[in-house]
């Protein structure tokens, strides 16, 4: 038992310490443009890749700011698609399962937005269907993939794949959530430091949920 504890622990450091910086980088900068233009960020995913989707909308949002509540200041508006699940059903049934990403995203999508397409294989079709609706409007995308990327990690505008055999789920999932997790904080951090210069005083620090 011990072993496979270790093993797992070793495996997850190993894809940790391999990641693509340089491309993690890019999407932090991806992600400060919308904010100066005001924009939106739009995240989604299939199965737990919607999970960590959803758990990073309400992180990102409650977070940032969530210190400076009072301070009239632009904020983050990051958006799970579908927002609910009723429009899941509805679009998977009445329209097909592989618009339920693109069709919500073509009723909101501006050229100030942008995307994080959450897929393991990086080729799930609902994903890249939103992703080509994002590349035919010139709106960039972070695509957060596994195993050798897929499609996604082809068409996407900042690649952070975590690369693993195929079929490596539990892996590439828990470091989604750790990559996802570290925008969070950075962003946290960069807005706490203005405020620092701003005002001559550090606010504390919110907790991640």
């Amino acid at each position: 038992m011990l072993n496979y504890i270790e093993n797992f622990t070793e495996e997850l450091s190993h894809h940790l310490a391999a990641l693509p910086k340089e491309e993690i980088s890019r999407a932090i900068n991806i992600i400060k443009s919308v904010y100066e233009r005001d924009g939106r960020i739009y995240v989604f995913g299939n199965g737990g890749s919607l999970a960590i989707a959803t758990h990073w909308v309400g992180d990102f949002n409650k977070t940032v700011f969530g210190n400076n509540l009072d301070r009239k200041m632009r904020r983050f508006q990051a958006v799970r698609l579908p927002s609910t699940e009723t429009e899941i059903t509805a679009w998977a049934n009445d329209i097909g399962f592989d618009m339920i990403f693109a069709g919500p995203l073509q009723n909101y999508l501006q050229e100030t937005d942008c995307l994080i397409a959450i897929s393991s294989s990086g080729n799930s079709s609902n994903v890249i269907k939103a992703v080509e609706l994002a590349n035919k409007n010139h709106v960039p995308v972070i695509g957060l993939s596994g195993f050798d990327g897929g499609k996604l990690n082809q068409l996407a505008d900042a690649k952070v794949v975590v690369k693993t055999g195929k079929g490596a789920y539990a892996m590439v999932e828990s470091i989604h959530h750790a990559i996802l997790h570290l925008l969070t904080s950075y962003f946290q951090d960069y807005f706490n430091d203005l405020i620092i210069r701003q005002d001559g005083k550090k606010p504390q620090k919110n907790s991640l949920s």
